[in-house]
Parts: structure tokens; C-alpha cells; sequence
């Protein structure tokens, strides 16, 4: 059998490296970014960015709350923040697909619901932990951010019931009034797509991550395609943003290093993460200390 399998490849070596080399020139067409002018960077140098704000959950400057977000802008960093809609389209600030871990009554106790399921109204009558603030809209922190520091703005799509055409024009609507430096980034290649699209001027970027070892079935084909990036050539990101566990991902190396685009590291939760990743990443999303 070996024999066999020997000599049929001696026979075809010719065949298979032209086959070979045909699939190693659509994988790079598909995980090639897009680079935009690098002095469109240069506000976005120079900074760590504090993810969710520079907070601490046992205090008044909760995660995604205006007082953490206040607090990094006093400490010169730039923010990283998340954006959803409530079910009567306002664009929210807050990570979590679900309020549980951190919408709390009047009583103190747990308010666990999704975003898509209350309307801004209502939701104001929460409060974050024990802190007297309450999840912010996106113009609330833009106002306290005043173009101080620059933001990266994820688009979160929490569930299947997002619509993300929905969610990228009212999150767009808010920002076109923003002086201040931001870029776009999501995991959801449809959001990204869609600056691509309708706001090429500003600085959209891909999201990544591991698979998801929960996914199954189609969910679990799209995680590798995430996650190896096949869907740059549909989205064409200008920086690639990827969980630092996995930096040695050779799609992301290959955008950073063979086509030049940015790569943003996140979440760094050490100096010691920090200073291992200096090599790897061009900017760094961090929480947890203060670089």
C-alpha cells in the first residue's frame, strides 16, 4: 500500500504542487486585509486602552459605567467599550450579553434579562452592583469622553436576534455627530462588512478569538472560519484585534507580518502579559492594572 501511495505521488508530484500552490494563493486572497493610510493611526498610538473603562467593581467606577470611563480619560487612556441596542433601538453601553452579573434592584437584587428584551426606560430603574450608576447610552459616554482619548468601539452582537443592519446604523447615527478619534471592531463579520460598505472612512477591525468548543454544527464551521480569519477578503479589516492566548494563530501572523496590518492585543491582565506581547501586537487592550 505504501508502494502504491509512493509511487502514485512520484507519478503526480508535478499536479500536486500546482494544486498545492493554487490553495496556498486563495488562502492569503481570503485573510487579506485592508491597510489604510498609517497617518490615520497615529491618534490611536501611544495608548493602552482600558477595557470597559478603568474600573473596579468593588467601587462607584463599575465596568462600562461613565465613572470608569471618566477615571481612564483622567488617567490618559484611551477606551475600549462595547455597544448594544435596548428593544427600542438605543444604543447602550455594556459587555455582557445578559444584565445578570451586573444589574442589581433597588432591593439588591439580580436583574438577569437581555438587552433586545427592555427599553431604555425601564432599564434605567437598575443600577450597576452597588454603585448609584446606571448603564450608560452611547452619547452619554461619548459626552464624558469629550475626544480626550481615542475609543475602540465594539459592535456586540449578542444573539441570533440582533439585527445587525439595526445595530450599525444607530450606533453610526450617534457617532457621526462625535469629533473624536474611534474605530469600529467586531467579531461579527456582517458589522464589519457593513462599514466596509457605508463608512469606509473609519477604521474598522476584526475581531478573533479560539473556536468556540461549545459550537456544533454550523456554529462550529463559522468559529473556525473566525477564527482563522476566512472572511477578510468579504470585510477587508483594517487592524485584526485577537485574544492574546492565541497569538502564534498563523492567519493572524501572516495579516501582521507579511501584509503590514495592525494588530491590537487583547485583554492583558499583567505586566508580565504586557511585556510577553510587545512583540506580537501593535496596541493593547488591558484591564485588571494599570500599565
Amino acid at each position: 500500500m505504501i508502494r502504491i501511495l509512493c509511487s502514485f505521488i512520484k507519478g503526480n508530484c508535478m499536479w500536486l504542487l500546482y494544486v498545492g500552490f493554487v490553495l496556498v494563493l486563495l488562502y492569503l486572497f481570503l485573510i487579506h486585509p485592508k491597510n489604510v493610510d498609517d497617518q490615520l493611526w497615529d491618534g490611536f498610538r501611544n495608548y493602552y486602552y482600558a477595557h470597559r473603562g478603568l474600573f473596579d467593581n468593588h467601587t462607584e467606577a463599575v465596568e462600562n459605567s461613565l465613572s470608569a470611563f471618566r477615571l481612564a480619560v483622567e488617567n490618559g487612556y484611551g477606551i475600549e467599550l462595547d455597544v448594544q441596542l435596548t428593544k427600542d433601538g438605543v444604543p447602550i453601553v455594556f459587555h455582557d450579553n445578559r444584565t445578570g452579573r451586573l444589574l442589581r434592584n433597588q432591593n439588591g437584587e439580580v436583574v438577569n434579562i437581555a438587552f433586545g428584551d427592555i427599553v431604555l426606560d425601564d432599564l434605567r430603574q437598575y443600577h450597576l452592583l452597588k454603585s448609584s450608576e446606571v448603564v450608560p447610552t452611547l452619547q452619554e459616554v461619548l459626552d464624558v469622553v469629550d475626544g480626550k482619548v481615542p475609543l475602540i468601539i465594539e459592535l456586540k452582537v449578542a444573539d441570533e436576534r440582533v439585527d445587525t443592519k439595526l445595530l450599525c446604523e444607530k450606533t453610526d447615527e450617534v457617532l457621526s455627530r462625535y469629533q473624536g478619534l474611534y474605530c469600529i471592531e467586531s467579531f461579527h463579520p456582517i458589522c464589519v462588512n457593513w462599514y466596509r460598505i457605508n463608512r469606509p472612512m473609519i477604521i474598522r477591525g476584526q475581531l478573533a478569538d479560539r473556536p468556540n468548543l461549545y459550537a456544533r454544527g454550523k456554529f462550529l464551521i463559522a468559529s473556525f472560519i473566525m477564527q482563522y480569519l476566512l472572511t477578510n477578503f468579504i470585510t477587508r479589516p483594517n487592524f485584526i484585534a485577537y485574544n492574546h492566548h492565541y497569538r502564534y494563530n498563523v492567519s493572524r501572523i501572516l495579516c501582521r507580518i507579511l501584509f503590514k496590518n495592525p494588530a491590537i492585543a487583547w485583554t492583558i491582565h499583567s505586566e508580565k502579559d504586557l511585556v510577553v506581547n510587545r512583540k506580537h501586537f501593535d496596541l493593547f487592550i488591558f484591564d485588571g492594572f494599570r500599565p
